[in-house]
């Protein structure tokens, strides 16, 4: 006869719970009819109290969210308090459940869920003297409590309700699914405030392996824990963690699974314990950790801490690398400033790269997509792309490059110069912009309006809070904005118009196999092509003979550089056709000049161009097309201001909101 038929056999010879229970009683209390009687009512009505399984709701342990890269590279697990990763049996090995079985439950094979001589002398026990019900709990009785019953106060009832379910689950399921699932439940202690669930999460925080490398001394030790995780566990007192564990060793001999000569030469073994890294230890952990947070606005922390998830992101691990590769060969000296990469495919808005220079030890702040600072002239690209969308034609449209110091009707006192505090006199929007003349821009913006260019921004991507003020065409900003936004927003110029939310996961896989894709681009038609390639035309031409000619790397690249007031802040914002990567340098903690590094005053076309085209060109090696050609060319329409030309100061109507402001120091190129 088969294991097989022995067990369908046994289970048709199964009986109700109640009357098994009687017949447990009868063999106990044998003649003593009166107190057998007030045993057995006490049992049956409580017995017949409990529900069926099947109508029951297993309490939901839940299991760590794993997150991958784009090419499915592990980069970590996100974890919570309780740390679980269920795994099926035939990945947990034979003397692991055999030493389980040994030290908690020696006749678990032939038992129906139910020791009845124990669970029937602890009932008279309870009875008699009142005490605390101890004992008599199987492992089908132990994987009840734990999926069904709870941890509440032991008592009889209690006992007898885990003994009914026990036996109804092992007429549900097999004794290795009944093992497996208990394996995978059980809590086997707590390790740097973490408790661990399952031998899986057992095996890496106790000994920093899968549950599948764990020699015969490493199992026997796992083994004993469950009866009393904080008692025997090794970290805390080695000398009871060593008891139980030769205990275990013993029992499994005596029974049988293993032989003296095992049992003497394991329990002459260290515990060979290890504090495991595996649940702790990320890849990129700046991304990852903008990852975690957007999982918890979309599912609730809860689903994403315990909920098992598969994670599938956007990241490209090749580009991350390389990022931090082109920071560490520019900036890598020690008191060098900090800088931040983040990449973003315009075609579909995938965050490729977020790598800063900072190692995640020294600082938790994702200065990627946290660090608002101030942009410099990198948002003149704004105030350039308001004017396009309008119909202003950058060639013909010019001003007078001079100090200005005046009192606009609306915006108050205007107080700007140049970078380098030099001037040119006449000269269109194109060649303003090759040299970053912060004069020419702050009477371009006033003419446009600030509000107009407040709501470019918007329709480029920025979130950041913006006033609509002077002071923001030239990076003036309140708030400052983050090298994500920013890398957004000049996505929207290489995707012809297209703006596209910034995607870091394109799938989540759930325990239950349900997928929830969301790879799909959110895009927003927010420019016509025609206005985005006269844009990228411009600052084509600045990478080329303009202030970002260091990132010029010899494939079609247009860009803008950044600098603020006492070089605090310095950016390269530019792209290519398929890739929108923004640089920003600078000290994390506060304001803090960049006038001597390496011997030199930190501009957006110095170490961020640079770093830019390192990165880019390792990046888009073998992807080097042109732009392409709108389909919508500008229609370019007649364009009055009040400082076209640069004669006049202050007089006509004017448009947008009354408001004084004073314009605040000018951000240098």
């Amino acid at each position: 006869m088969t294991a097989r038929e022995r067990q369908r056999r046994r289970r048709r010879n199964s009986s109700d719970p109640a009357r098994l229970l009687l017949i447990g009683l009868g063999v106990l209390f044998g003649s003593g009819v009166v107190a057998l009687g007030i045993v057995v009512g006490y049992v049956v009505s409580i017995a017949n109290s409990v529900p069926p399984i099947s109508s029951l709701h297993a309490i939901d342990d839940g299991a760590n969210s794993s997150v991958y890269a784009a090419n499915g590279t592990p980069l970590g697990v996100i974890v919570s308090d309780k740390l679980r990763s269920p795994i099926p049996s035939a990945q947990i090995p034979e003397i692991l459940k055999e030493a389980t079985v040994a030290i908690e439950d020696q006749r678990f094979y032939s038992h129906h869920g139910v020791d009845f001589q124990g669970i029937i002398r602890a009932a008279a026990t309870d009875l008699s003297s009142g005490k605390t019900l101890q004992g008599g709990s199987t492992l089908t009785m132990q994987l009840v409590r734990n999926l069904y019953v709870g941890n509440d106060q032991r008592s009889l009832k209690r006992k007898i309700r885990e003994a009914v379910l026990a036996q109804q689950l092992e007429k549900a399921h097999p004794k290795d699914w009944i093992l497996t699932d208990y394996l995978n439940t059980v809590p086997y202690g707590t390790v740097g405030g973490q408790n661990a669930y399952g031998v899986q999460a057992a095996a890496r925080i106790f000994f920093n392996r899968t549950v599948g490398e764990l020699t015969l001394p490493q199992v026997a030790l796992l083994a004993g824990l469950p009866q009393a995780p904080s008692l025997y566990n090794p970290f805390d007192d080695a000398t009871s963690a060593m008891r139980r564990r030769n205990e275990v060793l013993d029992k499994m001999a005596q029974l049988g699974y293993i032989s003296l000569p095992q049992a003497l030469d394991a329990k002459s073994q260290p515990l060979g314990v290890q504090h495991g890294s595996y649940y702790t230890k990320q890849r990129e952990p700046f991304f990852f950790e903008y990852v975690q947070q957007q999982l918890i606005e979309r599912y609730g922390a809860n689903t994403v801490l315990q909920g098992g998830l598969k994670i599938y992101t956007t990241l490209n691990l090749s580009f991350q690398n390389e990022a931090k590769a082109a920071i560490q060969r520019t900036l890598g000296q020690p008191g060098d400033p900090a800088s931040a990469i983040v990449s973003i495919d315009p075609r579909n808005g995938y965050i490729r790269a977020m790598a800063e220079s900072p190692k995640y030890a020294q600082s938790q702040f994702n200065l990627a997509s946290q660090g608002h600072r101030q942009p410099g002239s990198t948002f003149k690209t704004i105030v350039l792309m308001t004017g396009l969308r309008r119909g202003v034609d950058p060639n013909s449209t010019y001003y007078t490059s001079m100090p200005l110091s005046f009192v606009d009707p609306i915006w108050g006192p205007i107080d700007v110069q140049t970078y380098s505090n030099t001037y040119g006199g006449s000269m269109s929007i194109v060649t303003a912009t090759l040299k970053s003349d912060n004069t020419v821009y702050q009477q371009f913006d006033l003419d446009l309006g600030p509000r107009n260019v407040r709501q470019t921004a918007i329709d480029m991507g920025v979130t950041s809070p913006l006033e609509g003020l002077p002071a923001e065409g030239l990076g003036g900003l309140k708030v400052g904005v983050t090298p994500l936004e920013m890398a957004d927003a000049y996505a929207t110029i290489a995707s012809g118009g297209y703006r596209n939310t910034p995607i870091a996961v394109t799938k989540v896989v759930f325990p239950d196999g349900h997928v929830d894709d969301l790879s799909a681009p959110h895009r927003v038609r927010a420019f016509s092509d025609g206005v985005t390639a006269e844009a990228t035309d411009i600052l084509h031409q600045n990478v080329l003979q303009g202030t970002g000619t260091a990132a010029n790397y010899g494939c079609p690249a247009a860009g803008k550089t950044g600098t603020t007031d006492k070089f605090t802040d310095a950016w390269f914002d530019g792209f290519t056709p398929h890739l929108s990567t923004v640089v920003w340098v600078g000290y994390p903690k506060g304001k803090i000049s960049m006038n001597d590094v390496h011997g030199i005053a930190v501009a957006g076309g110095t170490f961020p161009a640079q770093i830019w085209h390192d990165y880019m060109q390792v990046a888009t090696k073998g992807d080097c097309p042109g732009f392409p050609k709108p389909t919508q060319p500008i229609k370019y329409q007649s364009f009055t201001g009040r400082y076209l030309g640069g004669t006049s100061r202050g007089s006509g109507s004017g448009r947008g909101y009354q408001q004084t402001y004073t314009q605040s120091s000018p951000s240098p190129s």
